[in-house]
């Protein structure tokens, strides 16, 4: 069991993010905001996904002004992504906001910076520093080494943070991004060593979902495991549906979600096998996806590894030639035709 470290709680909304609170699933609309539409509908499929706070771009006055009817007409609380602007950041939380996001790169005046934390006082809004590696101050005016890049992050966080505390604003949850999945680990790890607010993990600019995957699974595991980060968000390219649902596996993947559907674990296949058991796990998948059970099914091409792996399942399948042996909690109860396997398991699923 993963153990968390310690951190504060911080209430955005309806939403506590903190080590006593479980890991927060966040994502982001893709459509312009000034579009409330699209704006509510993409957030309301976002909320049925499992996302629980989703955050919003303000570039411009009239996407603040648009904010402020889509907060009417959601639940979820929502965030304003402000850059560059102390107007759009004050708009935002008078609009209201759960949150705003501040990247200290980009908004630098130090009465620009009392002037939100003051609004944001004020209207009980919480505010997220999100240090990108991308916008750092130093690295705008010459080439950076790697290896320092991390320490200037840091030191941007403190620069930052140091203001916050001057008024007493304590509503902060803390980010660092980099799109390099090694120095994502090492600054969050950083972070965590300095302070105890709490921590958004992200992996930036990562990629079509298909290349965003591993490198985001790598990143925020690797951290997750070690009970750092209290709130996450994907960063893939296209729909943020497709966000979520990496969101949502990583973390299951650490016992930190808890899963609504069946899991379908496989053997990877080797020349034991005697049927075609990549064949029979699509089907099985196909079969199981409208089944709401937090279930293991595990579907073996042999008799090898597959009862030990049925052992650790509520249901499984152990394939041999033309036929099937059905496992359920470790337990063989029957021998079935390959061709009568799906209509036996979907009838033992109904037992469960």
């Amino acid at each position: 069991m993963i153990k968390r470290r310690k951190t504060k709680t911080v209430k955005v909304g309806s939403v506590k993010i903190g080590s006593r609170a479980p890991v927060v699933i966040q994502s982001m609309t893709k459509v312009p905001t000034v579009d409330i539409a699209r704006c509510v509908r993409q957030i309301n499929q976002l909320a049925r996904a499992g996302c629980r706070l989703v955050r919003l771009a303000v570039p411009r006055r009239a996407d603040t002004e648009a904010f402020a009817q889509i907060v009417q007409k959601v639940d979820v609380p929502l965030i304003a992504d402000v850059h560059f602007s102390a107007d759009r950041a004050v708009e935002a939380i008078e609009a209201g906001a759960a949150k705003i996001r501040l990247n200290p790169g980009n908004i630098k005046n130090r009465k620009d910076i009392l002037r939100i934390i003051d609004a944001a006082k004020k209207h009980k809004t919480a505010i997220r520093v999100g240090v990108n590696e991308a916008s750092i101050r130093d690295l705008r005016k010459e080439a950076v080494p790697v290896e320092k890049r991390t320490a200037l992050m840091l030191r941007e966080m403190k620069r930052y943070i140091r203001l916050f505390e001057s008024r007493d604003f304590g509503l902060l949850v803390l980010s660092a991004k980099s799109s390099d999945v090694a120095r994502t680990i090492e600054i969050n790890r950083a972070i965590s060593e300095t302070f105890d607010y709490p921590i958004h993990l992200g992996l930036t600019h990562a990629g079509l979902p298909e290349d965003a995957r591993i490198p985001s699974a790598v990143a925020l595991g690797a951290l997750l495991a070690e009970g750092i980060g209290d709130t996450i968000r994907v960063s893939a390219a296209g729909n943020p549906i497709v966000e979520v649902g990496i969101a949502k596996q990583i973390l299951i993947s650490l016992g930190l979600y808890k899963r609504s559907s069946p899991e379908l674990i496989m053997c990877p296949t080797c020349a034991r096998c005697e049927i075609d058991v990549i064949r029979l796990a699509r089907r099985v998948e196909k079969a199981i996806r409208k089944i709401d059970k937090p279930i293991r099914i595990a579907v073996m091409g042999c008799v090898v590894n597959g009862p030990g792996e049925a052992a650790d399942a509520e249901l499984a399948i152990c394939a041999a030639k033309n036929k099937g042996y059905l496992y359920r909690n470790g337990r063989r109860i029957s021998i079935i035709p390959e061709d009568k396997i799906i209509p036996a398991m979907l009838e033992e699923l109904q037992k469960i």
